[in-house]
């Protein structure tokens, strides 16, 4: 694989999206954010949490033995181990992530999605696949809603967000809501995975939510022409596009959004092209 990043801040005081690349994976993840004004069970926050789980995730892939959804059970219990002690892993209150991943696996090539990030695939003639987990979208509808309703920045904006989080983390991770990577390991089971052929794969990127914006929630690119981005400029000309529009609308009146602008990691796989050895000349 040849694969190009880019990851850049949005509103907050860190990052809290990370990536990670070896010779045949990559592993992107999301941290959630956590309004200040709720309560967090743990002491090291978001931005630890998702370096501890990527850092687990992309040296546990590297075993062809592994399943993927083998690998984010062991990181998330590894991670637990971590902070257990230190922190009330207990509660609803803990740090937690999205995770997109995809694992070259001789002549295969597989994916695991868990939550919002996406994953595109150029599959050639089969066309453009893209895989993501919304069920985060089909719960909480009504505080959802709500905290969409503009402007953006404002105090009252950010305590329907607040609102809106309270919901969501008793929903989180148990039937009837939604699954993301953060204490229960047996969210792995709730990914979903799958495998392509190698050969089909023309090109593929791995986006947090902030990255596909102008597709999914804009709705100013393609998935083709995303591509085609990302292709010709590069995973940072990507953000810097997300960027632009963000600037262009900042109350979310045009784009109504949950922040102004989000944490954006794309990752950017092509498939290697294998060297042409000239013909003996006679």
């Amino acid at each position: 694989m040849q694969v190009s990043v880019a990851s850049t801040q949005g509103v907050g005081t860190a990052n809290e999206d990370t990536v990670h690349v070896s010779p045949t994976g990559v592993v992107v993840l999301d941290g959630l954010s956590a309004p200040k004004d709720l309560p967090m069970g743990c002491i090291h926050g978001t931005p630890w949490y998702v370096r501890q789980l990527g850092t687990r995730l992309i040296n546990l892939i590297g075993d062809d033995a592994v399943s993927l959804r083998e690998a984010l059970r062991s990181a998330i219990s590894e991670v637990n181990d971590l902070h257990r002690g230190s922190c009330a892993l207990d509660q609803e209150a803990v740090p937690a992530s999205t995770v997109v991943m995809i694992r070259e696996r001789g002549d295969i090539l597989d994916y695991l999605v868990l939550s919002d990030n996406v994953l595109v695939l150029d599959l050639g003639d089969e066309g453009i696949r893209t895989i993501t987990d919304k069920r985060v979208e089909e719960v909480a509808s009504e505080e959802m809603e709500a905290a969409l309703q503009g402007p953006t920045g404002t105090p009252e904006h950010a305590a329907r967000v607040s609102a809106l989080v309270t919901v969501q983390r008793r929903l989180r991770n148990r039937p009837g809501g939604y699954w993301v990577a953060a204490t229960n390991p047996a969210a792995a089971d709730e990914a979903i995975t799958g495998s392509v052929d190698l050969a089909q794969v023309q090109q593929a990127a791995l986006l947090t939510d902030g990255a596909s914006r102008l597709v999914d929630s804009f709705g100013v690119l393609t998935w083709a022409q995303l591509l085609d981005v990302l292709r010709s400029e590069g995973p940072s000309a990507l953000i810097a596009r997300t960027r632009e529009a963000e600037l262009a609308d900042p109350v979310g009146e045009r784009w109504p959004r949950f922040k102004r602008s989000d944490d954006a990691t794309a990752a950017y796989m092509t498939a290697d092209q294998p060297t042409q050895t000239p013909p003996d000349r006679q």
